[in-house]
């Protein structure tokens, strides 16, 4: 059998775009049983109350949805037990120097195939304070507006 190529998205937290600033991106490998596998390839997950955190030198994602699988029997697994990530020395310790700043924290972005690998995409996150909020909506919405404007000036279309 052929290997998988490429990248298949299987669950993004838009949330943690919204509620957070990101600061640092990393790229993590899960350890994962039989029955998550199967789940995860039917598209099934859900990121919105993750996190992860450091213990003994290890990083481990909380909180993540992966519903049981439907064929599975007695060896299904928990649906949100805690998993361990799979990083380098370097970005464990850098992870962990990081979260010890005061309003750090660690949230996943996007679960996804790579290779037939099941990855998370973890980022070192700051939390937003609702002002911050509100000013990243408002200049979307401006940015959006002079987006389509340009559009239509260039397209000859006037007022």
């Amino acid at each position: 059998m052929a290997r998988e190529q490429g990248q298949k998205m299987i669950a993004q937290n838009k949330k943690a775009r919204h509620d957070y600033a990101i600061e640092d991106t990393f790229e993590a490998g899960l350890v994962l049983q039989g029955t998550e596998v199967k789940s995860l390839r039917q598209g099934r997950a859900s990121l919105v109350d993750g996190f992860v955190d450091i213990d003994r030198d290890e990083a481990w994602l909380h909180g993540v949805h992966i519903p049981e699988y439907s064929q599975g029997t007695w060896t299904n697994h928990s649906a949100r037990r805690k998993r361990k990530l799979l990083l380098h020395r370097e970005e464990i310790d850098k992870i962990e120097r990081k979260i010890s700043e005061k309003g750090l924290t660690v949230v996943p972005l996007a679960l996804y195939f790579k290779d037939g690998r099941a990855k998370v995409e973890i980022a070192l996150a700051r939390g937003k304070k609702s002002w911050d909020k509100r000013n990243a909506i408002a200049e979307r919405t401006a940015k959006r507006e002079v987006e389509v404007e340009v559009g239509r000036r260039m397209k000859g279309m006037r007022d």
